[in-house]
């Protein structure tokens, strides 16, 4: 299943614009809180679909009865962009564990690249939810050879959930397409039509990375 936010009204589209925008996104403090705050949105909308049960809390005047998420979460991300993103997810899901992982384009001298897969840093993810969090879903390679990697080192988890702030139309379809046999939920903010030659997403908002901490060599 796929979910697309802005096909409804929702204040992420304000912080979407924000990083978008050339005249607002040179401010790269301003870039990473505004991609804070989309995993924030996010994961409130995505805490909706998730598996709820009933608990009593003592107040100083009785029991009150509540539902609370019911499933053990890993939030995970790929290095460096994914960082703020995360940092969003793990605000509100703040009991979560945490796995990362360093996958980067390889070019060759033709222009083409592979995704190379570098560090993983995770916890057990079998019988759990994974949060794979990763702000831009362009060609989707990335995202599908990160979940691969977590997979082989630490399990396959209950259910997969993957968000990312922008889209491809084409790194939705490659994704949907990898996950079909899967218990799998993409969510993302908004989906671009076009990809570059690089694989840049079109109009995007550029290399999420470098906006976020700065030029890399």
């Amino acid at each position: 299943m796929i979910r697309i936010l802005d096909r409804e009204n929702t204040l992420l589209n304000r912080f979407v614009a924000q990083m978008r925008d050339v005249n607002v996104q040179g401010d790269s403090m301003r870039f990473r809180r505004n991609l804070e705050r989309a995993g924030e949105i996010m994961a409130y909308e995505i805490s909706k679909s998730l598996r709820y049960a009933r608990h009593t809390v003592e107040t100083p005047l009785g029991a009150a009865e509540v539902s609370l998420p019911d499933e053990p979460i890993v939030i995970a991300t790929i290095l460096r962009a994914g960082l703020p993103f995360h940092q969003g997810f793990l605000n509100y899901f703040d009991d979560a564990q945490n796995a990362f992982v360093s996958a980067y384009r390889r070019y060759s001298k033709d222009g083409s690249f592979n995704i190379h897969v570098e560090y993983i840093s995770t916890c057990e993810l079998s019988g759990k939810t994974l949060l794979l969090v990763d702000p831009m879903l362009a060609t989707g390679a990335s995202i599908v050879l990160t979940h691969r990697a977590l997979v082989e080192k630490a399990g396959m988890p209950q259910r997969t959930i993957i968000a990312s702030v922008i889209a491809s139309e084409e790194g939705l379809e490659y994704t949907k397409k990898h996950f079909s046999a899967q218990n799998t939920t993409i969510w993302c903010g908004t989906v671009d039509a076009e990809l570059t030659v690089k694989s840049y997403i079109v109009p995007g908002i550029g290399d999420a990375g470098d906006l976020a901490y700065g030029d890399k060599m």
